[in-house]
C-alpha cells in the first residue's frame, strides 16, 4: 500500500481558539483560501467545532436511542472523486441531505456514536 500524500493547510489562532468569525478577519484571509483553491486537493478535512460552523444546518442532533455503535463500522453512501471528511466523535451534528455534492461528507464518528445516529446519516445518504 502506497502511503497518502498530505498536504496541511490551517489558519488557527495564537491562543488556539476555533474562531471562524474572528479568523475571516485576520489579514491574510483572502490569501488563505486563494492558496486553498490553488493546492486543487480532492479532500479535505474539518473538525466538529469548525463542520458545525461552515457546514452544517445549525442544532445538535438529539438522539432518541442512547444504544451504542460499539464496534467498528463503514457505510459508503456516496461515489466522489473527492470527499469533505468531519470528525464528530459523538455523533452531535446535524445535516442537510446529500443530493448529488460535489464534496460528499464523510463522518468520521468513534464507536460510542449512538446507532440512531449512523441510521440518520445514512437516511441523509452521509457517509
Amino acid at each position: 500500500m502506497n502511503k497518502p500524500y498530505i498536504i496541511v493547510h490551517m489558519m488557527t489562532s495564537v491562543d488556539g481558539r476555533i474562531d471562524c468569525g474572528m479568523t475571516a478577519q485576520l489579514a491574510g484571509e483572502p490569501e488563505y483560501y486563494s492558496t486553498l483553491d490553488s493546492l486543487n486537493v480532492p479532500t479535505r478535512i474539518s473538525g466538529r467545532v469548525t463542520a458545525e460552523t461552515e457546514l452544517t444546518r445549525g442544532g445538535k442532533f438529539n438522539s432518541q436511542n442512547k444504544e451504542i455503535l460499539g464496534k467498528t463500522d463503514f457505510a459508503k453512501n456516496a461515489t466522489a472523486d473527492s470527499y469533505n471528511i468531519v470528525v464528530d466523535t459523538k455523533g452531535t451534528l446535524q445535516w442537510g441531505k446529500e443530493n448529488g455534492n460535489n464534496f460528499p461528507h464523510l463522518i468520521i464518528t468513534s464507536e460510542q456514536v449512538t446507532k440512531d445516529y449512523l441510521d440518520y446519516l445514512n437516511s441523509q445518504n452521509i457517509s
